[in-house]
């Protein structure tokens, strides 16, 4: 037996709760995980409150994220024993997840924890630490280097702009963080920004070509803001766009693109194949600060408070990450 959240929905509605589960109840996967953590996402939040559509079959078990051992695999790549990653792959919509003492999932959407990582640290990092790897890489690859000029974060105080922040300026950039908290300027600083912007200079409707300003941009909001960045982006410079915050709408021209050769580079996290993946959760463990990860923070919690951090975070009274200990 093994405790679990379970989602569940009738003519009545839905309801949520700890239960207790015969292991047999386990959805079908070629790795079985003992779950050590996991962590609660804003679409955790959306799927355990009922407050978004995320859950897409019920009973369900929430958690996009979980780090933990394996104790059984007939998959070649793990063993028993290995210490495992999982960050979407739909895990908490259509698979059960990883709010739960035990796993069940397909050892193509694992990796193995890289060396230097405890698992709280894995989970403080999550899918919007992987998400800015992800991000960051996209910049690189894309071939925007630190000569160029700044890179602007939006989003800054989230979980993938405090970790974009932090990765980028120790890949050697200068960052401009936007964000709509001035009292988390000195904040962003520690990350390594050097220059802070209110978010309301990108949030209203702009021109559709503005002065370059941006070398490249990592953007979690959309609409508005996504168009004024690309209009305001270098020649040949690149945005990494991996959120709608603001919105999902995004009303530009083609002039950034056709004029100065900018690239929107599409960043999703949820089904990107392991290699990608991988060299994600590398640049993670080379680049990040293990000093700036306790910074950016956190709070760990129980698996039965889950359910309650879960309304929290969805009402905006959390700050920082929240680690869920399963085993308690």
């Amino acid at each position: 037996m093994f405790s679990a959240i379970v989602i569940d929905k009738n003519d009545a509605g839905q309801s949520v709760s700890v239960q207790q589960l015969d292991e047999s109840a386990l959805p079908e996967g070629d790795v079985t995980i003992d779950v050590a953590y996991s962590t609660l996402n804003y679409k955790d939040g959306l799927a355990i409150t009922g407050r978004g559509p995320v859950v897409r079959k019920f009973p369900m078990v929430p958690g996009i994220d979980l780090v933990g051992t394996v104790s059984a695999s007939s998959n070649a790549d793990f063993a028993a024993g290995d210490t495992v990653v999982l960050n979407g792959w739909g895990v908490g919509e259509g698979h059960w997840g990883g709010l739960a003492q035990k796993a069940c999932l397909k050892g193509d959407w694992l990796i193995k924890l890289p060396s230097g990582f405890t698992g709280q640290q894995a989970m403080a990092i999550g899918t919007a630490g992987y998400t800015a790897a992800l991000c960051v890489d996209a910049l690189v690859n894309h071939g925007v280097t630190p000569d160029q000029g700044e890179v602007l974060v939006t989003g800054a105080t989230g979980g993938v702009g405090s970790v974009a922040v932090a990765l980028l300026a120790k890949a050697g950039f200068t960052v401009a963080a936007a964000t709509g908290k001035a009292s988390e300027g000195d904040y962003l600083k520690q990350l390594g920004a050097t220059t802070i912007i209110d978010r309301a200079e990108l949030a209203a409707p702009g021109k559709p070509f503005q002065r370059e300003r941006w070398a490249g941009a990592i953007d979690s909001v959309g609409s508005n803001t996504l168009a004024n960045i690309l209009a305001a982006t270098k020649y040949r410079g690149a945005v990494a766009a991996c959120g709608l915050a603001q919105g999902s709408d995004l009303a530009t021209t083609v002039m950034p693109f056709i004029l100065r050769g900018v690239a929107l580079l599409g960043v999703d996290s949820v089904n990107c194949p392991r290699g990608p993946r991988m060299a994600a959760w590398d640049r993670l463990a080379r680049d990040l600060d293990k000093d700036l990860l306790a910074l950016i923070g956190g709070s760990e919690i129980g698996l039965a408070d889950a359910i309650q951090a879960a309304a929290d975070l969805i009402d905006g009274k959390v700050r920082g990450r929240i680690i869920v200990d399963v085993n308690r």
